[in-house]
């Protein structure tokens, strides 16, 4: 009698616990009840975890969490009801030995909790390694887990192995698709069949299925892969050809700068195509200043193009449509480049193209009109 009142008692103070402190609904609080009653044994298993759970809060604050963030860190990661304390903390030290910094593991862990569960020696320590075979610098490793720590929960044998084969298999050298996974990390996320395969067939589709054309558009640009074709990729494509893009220009677009294509038409290109159509530039010029140098349909107006077209035409007293035969002009720094050899030109009553004048470093540059006495040729 004694112990089932005791069982009743011990029962009551739990729900109490838990009607303070959880947002269980009621229905699980009185499932919770009638299992006690029902199976003593519960109360040490529920005594278990009470105690790693206790252990863990200890846990997180001694490593200066706040209350709100491991009340989250709970509700994200169930599993770290059950972890005890020591297996934390071996984790965390072991991330600290690998190169991350300390004050960036309390980020890593809110992004991914479950990180302090994982079996240290079967999960995380493998992974890690086979990273390590993936890298050319110390800590790329650790920047990439800082990035993205759900890598580590990925397996080694079911996600990285299938995604190293998927690579290869594109034609894309070992010593890249190490770069790339590191570079971002969260390529180990995506299904295969689901997500990379599609992307893959999208560029294919644009003409890029030959000469190895689709690595290294992947190689240049890893996080294309994360993008939807459908919402992304395909809408861009169809407006650079709206724009009178031939196949032959989307793919070299496409080739040379690649990230072109996962920005948003709306947001971006179309207020960049206006742009330059008030401009006065005709269909055919746009063509070729998107071919010559795409990130001009995604530079900012204000900051970038407005001020390179002003000092270009109020300055320089060139027309806008010399441009169009360096449309590089848009890439040179303004005040690094652009201003101090036009002054330096101007002195001397120099006049060149601007291919001349930007296209080449400063020492060549300097050689090239008979600048060097006199100037420093340090950048």
């Amino acid at each position: 009698m004694w112990g089932t009142l005791h069982t009743l008692s011990f029962s009551r103070v739990i729900l109490i616990f838990l009607l303070r402190s959880s947002s269980l609904s009621v229905l699980t609080l009185f499932s919770f009840h009638a299992c006690i009653r029902l199976n003593p044994s519960c109360k040490m298993e529920i005594t278990s975890s009470n105690n790693s759970c206790s252990s863990m809060i200890w846990f997180f604050k001694d490593k200066g969490f706040d209350e709100n963030s491991v009340q989250g860190i709970f509700r994200r990661c169930r599993r770290l009801e059950d972890v005890h304390q020591d297996r934390a903390s071996e984790n965390w030290e072991y991330l600290r030995s690998i190169g991350i910094e300390e004050r960036k593991l309390p980020t890593i862990v809110s992004k991914c909790p479950k990180i302090l569960a994982l079996d240290l020696y079967d999960k995380i320590m493998p992974t890690v390694e086979c990273l390590r075979t993936l890298g050319t610098k110390p800590r790329e490793v650790a920047t990439a887990i800082a990035k993205f720590p759900h890598i580590l929960s990925n397996s080694v044998e079911e996600k990285l192995c299938p995604l190293l084969a998927f690579f290869q298999a594109l034609g894309i050298p070992e010593k890249h698709i190490g770069k790339m996974i590191l570079l971002n990390p969260r390529l180990i996320s995506y299904s295969i069949e689901t997500k990379l395969t599609e992307i893959v067939n999208f560029l294919a589709s644009l003409g890029l299925n030959k000469d190895g054309m689709i690595g290294k558009v992947i190689v240049k640009d890893p996080y294309i892969m994360g993008y939807s074709v459908e919402k992304r990729l395909r809408p861009t494509s169809q407006f650079l050809k709206s724009i009178g893009l031939s196949e032959q220009d989307l793919q070299a677009v496409a080739v040379n700068f690649p990230a072109i294509l996962s920005r948003d038409v709306n947001k971006l290109l179309v207020p960049n195509y206006r742009y330059l159509k008030r401009r006065e530039f005709q269909d055919r010029q746009i063509v070729a200043l998107v071919v010559g140098f795409p990130p001009i349909l995604i530079k900012s107006i204000q900051n970038s193009l407005e001020p390179r077209f002003k000092f270009l035409v109020d300055v320089m007293g060139r027309q806008v449509d010399e441009v169009v035969d360096y449309p590089c002009f848009f890439y040179h720094g303004l005040k690094r480049r652009i201003e101090p050899r036009y002054k330096l030109l101007k002195e001397r009553n120099l006049n060149c193209s601007l291919s001349e004048m930007l296209d080449c470093n400063k020492k060549k540059f300097f050689m090239k009109f008979g600048l060097l006495e006199g100037h420093t040729l340090s950048n």
